[in-house]
């Protein structure tokens, strides 16, 4: 475990040089929102977490359940979860518009950056 990152993982950086690419300027790591989330546009006063399918109980065919310490895996992604939606909720109360991308939209959907440029630009 001591081997898997928490930021700047492969699925965040296809994310971040994509939004690049079309435009976007962003921060990293905003340490004063919760839940520090992977990208902050704050012309768009946007946040967008980039979500790994397995770490956060994705219902994808990436999220398979360990056969061995089930009962640990189980609660610590439960407990990730509830974090997730806890982070969204207070990034809401602040007034800023939260997206998520998941592992699985990146490997598996061809064309997933169009609907989250339509989702930034909604309000911006």
């Amino acid at each position: 475990m001591s081997g898997i990152r928490g930021k700047n993982t492969r699925p965040e950086i296809i994310v971040r040089q994509a939004l690049h690419k079309a435009g976007f300027r962003f921060r990293l790591h905003r340490k004063d929102l919760p839940g520090k989330p992977d990208l902050v546009l704050p012309k768009y006063e946007a946040a967008i977490f980039v979500h790994g399918c397995f770490w956060h109980g994705h219902d994808c065919r990436y999220f398979k359940i360990p056969k061995t310490r089930t009962d640990f895996w189980m609660a610590k992604i439960a407990s990730n979860s509830s974090r997730d939606q806890r982070d969204i909720e207070a990034l809401h109360k602040l007034g800023w518009r939260v997206m998520v991308v998941w592992e699985c939209d990146i490997r598996d959907k061809k064309d997933w950056l169009t609907p989250l440029v339509a989702d930034i630009r909604r309000n911006g």
